[in-house]
């Protein structure tokens, strides 16, 4: 089991990414955004400048944050299908220079009316994902599919039938344990409710490879916007059952990666504005810690539970 977190929201430099991660006590960042630019769009220059660096503070990407098949890519357009594959083709060789085995990839935006999911949009949304996957798998790197406003993330139901088809050993799910609980719960039959982080989770959790690490509470449905409101917490103080999910994943024998990704001082999603980088260093340092508690809880339960 490891610790690692998406280090732009400590900082916006590489500089402050690495100094928060060593602050923990940590040697790995999930990697997003660089200087406001995503990891696989930095220039070549700039890139050879994170690479040095990282190699010299002995930092490693373990996983690349990025764009691929998102929730700002339409499921109906091949431009945005298209850019996927561009971004994912730049990768890759980065990912090698890194020794970075994983890329988090999604599955196109949520549509907000769930009968435009005819079977014909449904089989195009496989297609397009399994040609994703299939230059990973080309490539020898994971494609980590996260629950997010994307198709796979309408509900469990829908992550389940990814599953089924998305032919290749290299499509492994990750599982973000705040997501959730700002969004509508498309199963059938559950379409008038918000999802339960804890029911996505049981329905999934054999199949979990990964876990991004936020918290939360809903606050209100935003029908015009891809992302509900919700309020972000440090973890365990929201609606994510953040406890209850890692006792579980540890009690079950998982030994993957925790990776943090605070949202409470940088929301990616909403034109908040940026908070000061102090501010935000201070606030992914001390979620950082306060989660390494809560795996410490969850360790020592298990311990005596056993005794």
């Amino acid at each position: 089991m490891y610790y690692t977190g998406f280090a732009d929201e400590a900082g916006t430099g590489i500089e402050a990414q690495i100094k928060a991660t060593k602050a923990l006590g940590w040697t790995r960042i999930e990697s997003r955004n660089i200087d406001g630019t995503n990891i696989h769009d930095l220039s070549d220059a700039d890139f050879d400048r994170v690479a040095g660096i990282l190699k010299d503070e002995g930092v490693i990407i373990n996983c690349f944050g990025s764009t691929v098949a998102n929730w700002s890519r339409d499921p109906r357009s091949e431009e945005d299908y298209l850019r996927s594959v561009d971004e994912l083709k730049r990768a890759i060789p980065r990912m090698e220079r890194l020794g970075c085995t994983m890329i988090r990839g999604m599955s196109f935006t949520r549509l907000r009316d769930a009968s435009l999911y005819t079977g014909e949009l449904e089989e195009s949304i496989f297609k397009k994902v399994n040609a994703l996957v299939s230059i990973c798998e080309d490539a020898g790197i994971y494609y980590m599919h996260e629950n997010c406003a994307n198709y796979g993330g309408m509900s469990s139901d829908h992550t389940l039938r990814l599953l089924d088809h998305i032919n290749s050993p290299n499509f492994k799910l990750v599982f973000d344990t705040g997501n959730p609980l700002n969004s509508i719960d498309y199963r059938e039959g559950h379409q008038k409710s918000m999802q339960s982080a804890w029911q996505f989770y049981s329905a999934v959790k054999e199949f979990v490879a990964y876990v991004h690490i936020k918290d939360g509470r809903f606050v209100e449905l935003q029908p015009d916007e891809i992302f509900n409101k919700a309020e972000w917490t440090f973890p365990g103080e929201g609606e994510g059952y953040v406890k209850e999910i890692v006792r579980d994943l540890l009690a079950s024998g998982y030994d993957g990666g925790f990776s943090i990704e605070p949202h409470m001082q940088l929301v990616y999603h909403e034109d908040s504005g940026s908070a000061p980088e102090e501010l935000k260093f201070n606030n992914y340092v001390e979620y950082g810690r306060r989660f390494m508690k809560i795996v410490e809880e969850a360790k020592a339960e298990l311990t005596a539970a056993q005794a």
